[in-house]
């Protein structure tokens, strides 16, 4: 039973991780990474980490999900008022997408041991222990990636006026 449940939570994850970065409606890709996140809680759930399940859907999914929401909602996206790719975007999606290999390899390489055993009971202090201690990359590189999609949905939600062919 537990595998099943393993392998629900990991496609329900996976699968709406994709379509946050796939589709074309912003609000929608909102929902999506919502639904990741509970499929994520859900699989803190049966680490036995409810306290962390608990503040990933109360932060991340309350308030980080909410204040993106509200940015779309405020910024009033309408399609059609995108600018073409230029050589400077083209530079930092590049740039960015060595940053994403460089570090999906350098938390390959230093992997930590997988869910070491609390040898007493499950306190803030473990938990706040293991999140600055053998956790402090995985959790940075978290904060790092929402901070990359506010700013990209700032980016994306923005309008251009039409750029006029000086003659």
């Amino acid at each position: 039973m537990a595998n099943v449940l393993f392998y629900t939570f990991a496609l329900l994850a996976l699968v709406s991780a994709l379509l946050v970065v796939v589709n074309k409606n912003p609000i929608n890709g909102a929902m999506f990474l919502l639904l990741s996140l509970v499929g994520l809680a859900g699989l803190f759930v049966m680490l036995d980490a409810a306290l962390l399940a608990f503040v990933l859907i109360l932060v991340y999914a309350g308030a980080v999900v909410a204040l993106f929401l509200f940015i779309i909602m405020l910024l009033d996206t309408t399609p059609g008022g995108f600018k073409p790719f230029r050589k400077l975007t083209m530079a930092a999606a590049t740039i960015g997408g060595l940053l994403l290999v460089l570090g999906a390899y350098t938390v390959t390489i230093n992997v930590p041991p997988i869910a070491a055993p609390l040898h007493a009971a499950p306190s803030m202090k473990n938990y706040a222990e293991m999140l600055f201690t053998t956790y402090l990359l995985p959790v940075q590189l978290v904060g790092f990636l929402l901070l990359i999609a506010m700013l990209g949905v700032i980016v994306l939600s923005k309008k251009f006026a039409p750029v006029e062919d000086e003659k």
